[in-house]
């Protein structure tokens, strides 16, 4: 999608992004205003028909506290 296909950078980006979103929400909806290009690209992937069946479906596992995008509450500014 950055190009013309959808990429495996273009995932890794878009669960980057959905990772930091989990782990420091009130930073990322700062930080997110001075990166428009890579929301609009996550936001492009996550409607990706494919993409968007498997974010609706259950076999998606969610973030949780035990894995690397963990809510850093201390660290969240």
């Amino acid at each position: 999608m950055a190009g013309g296909g959808l990429t495996y950078m273009d995932l890794s980006m878009f669960q980057l992004i959905e990772g930091l979103r989990y782990a420091f929400p009130k930073a990322m909806a700062r930080i997110e205003k001075k990166h428009a290009g890579l929301v609009e690209l996550h936001d492009r992937i996550a409607q990706h028909p494919p993409i968007a069946r498997y974010l609706a479906s259950g076999r998606r596992i969610p973030f949780n506290e035990q894995g690397i995008f963990r809510h850093y509450a201390e660290l969240d500014r």
